[in-house]
C-alpha cells in the first residue's frame, strides 16, 4: 500500500478536526485541506489558509450513505457510485454552515475510496468541508509534500497516503437540477452516468467569463484555474512549440495513467525554471474530457507564430 499514517497520527488529525483546526490529507482524486464542516469558524481557516474567495463553495466529504443524508436536505434516488470520485450536489441541510455552500442552498458531497480519508472522517465523527491543499487557482497537489510546498507551515498537520491514484479532482453533478447535470468533468464521463441511470444527463457549458466573487454551484469553475507558475501550453497537432527556453512534457498515452501523472509533472516542470512548458493535446474524446478541462484552465494561450 504504501506510505500510510500511523495510528497515533491519524487520532491526533481526527482531535484537530474536532478542535476546529485544519488537517490535509489524501483522497484517491487529491490531496484535501479539511476541517469540520459544521464548524463555520474552522471553515474559514480554509479560505484564509489557501486564499480561496468566498464564492467558491466547498465539498463536505463523508464516510458513508448515513452520514451523507445527515448533511442533506433531501436524498435523491440518483445518489450512487460511492465511494469514489463523484461528488452529489443536493439541497444542503440546515446544520451546513452558509460558508461552506458560498450561502447556496445546495451542497457537494462525496465519499471518497481512500482509506486514511475514509479513516479519518470516521474518527473525526463529522463530515469534513475540503477543497485541494493548496493556493487556490494553483496546481492541485496529489502528493504531501506538494502540500507542503504550497501551503508550508499554515497547516500542521499534513497525512501522508502516498501520491494520489486518479489525480484529478471528482467529476461533480448536480442532482437538484432537472436532468441532472454535470458540472465540472472528472474521471466518471457523461455516458456512464447516462448507463448506470438510464436517463439523459446535461452538461453545465463552459463559461470562460466566470469570476470569483459570483457563488458557484461546483468548485472549479473558475476561468483560470489549476495553473503552474509557468505559461503552460496546450500543442495542437501540427503546432509548432514557441521561441524561447521550454520543455514538452511526455505524457502517457492511457488516460487513467496520465490523469494520474499529470499534476505531480506539472509540479515538476514548474519548479524546473523554463521560460514554457507544454504538452500535445489529448484526444477530445469524452474519455479524456476531465483532463482537457484542467488542461485549458491551467493553460496560457499560445501568442505567436508556431513551429513543428
Amino acid at each position: 500500500m504504501g506510505t500510510q499514517p500511523t495510528e497515533e497520527e491519524l487520532a491526533r488529525a481526527a482531535v484537530a478536526i474536532r478542535g476546529g483546526e485544519l488537517v490535509a490529507f489524501p483522497t484517491e482524486t487529491v490531496y484535501g485541506l479539511g476541517a469540520n464542516a459544521l464548524d463555520a469558524s474552522a471553515v474559514a481557516k480554509i479560505y484564509q489558509a489557501k486564499k480561496r474567495p468566498y464564492a467558491s463553495p466547498l465539498i463536505v466529504h463523508v464516510a458513508d450513505e448515513a452520514m451523507a443524508r445527515s448533511v442533506a436536505a433531501e436524498w435523491p434516488a440518483l445518489a450512487r457510485f460511492w465511494p469514489g470520485p463523484l461528488t452529489m450536489v443536493v439541497r444542503k441541510a440546515g446544520l451546513i454552515p452558509d460558508i461552506v455552500t458560498a450561502g447556496l442552498e445546495t451542497v457537494g458531497v462525496r465519499v471518497p475510496s481512500h482509506p486514511v480519508a475514509l479513516e479519518l472522517i470516521r474518527s473525526s465523527r463529522v463530515p469534513i468541508a475540503a477543497p485541494s491543499a493548496n493556493r487556490f487557482g494553483e496546481i492541485s497537489p496529489t502528493t504531501a509534500e506538494h502540500v507542503r510546498q504550497s501551503l508550508g507551515k499554515q497547516v500542521e498537520i499534513v497525512l501522508n497516503g502516498g501520491p494520489s491514484h486518479v489525480g484529478i479532482e471528482s467529476t461533480v453533478v448536480s442532482l437538484s437540477r432537472t436532468p441532472p447535470t454535470v458540472l465540472r468533468p472528472g474521471m466518471i464521463p457523461v455516458s456512464t452516468l447516462e448507463e448506470v441511470s438510464g436517463i439523459p444527463w446535461d452538461r453545465e457549458p463552459d463559461l470562460p467569463h466566470i469570476v470569483s466573487d459570483v457563488p458557484q454551484e461546483s468548485p472549479g469553475m473558475n476561468s483560470r484555474h489549476y495553473a503552474p507558475r509557468t505559461p503552460l501550453i496546450i500543442l495542437e497537432a501540427g503546432a509548432k512549440t514557441p521561441a524561447g527556453k521550454g520543455r514538452v512534457i511526455q505524457m502517457p498515452a492511457d488516460v487513467r495513467t496520465y490523469a494520474a501523472r499529470l499534476y505531480d509533472e506539472l509540479h515538476r516542470a514548474d519548479n524546473e525554471g523554463w521560460e514554457w512548458i507544454a504538452v500535445l493535446a489529448p484526444p477530445d474524446t469524452p474519455a479524456w474530457e476531465g483532463v482537457r478541462d484542467r488542461l485549458r484552465r491551467a493553460s496560457t494561450p499560445l501568442v505567436g507564430v508556431a513551429t513543428t
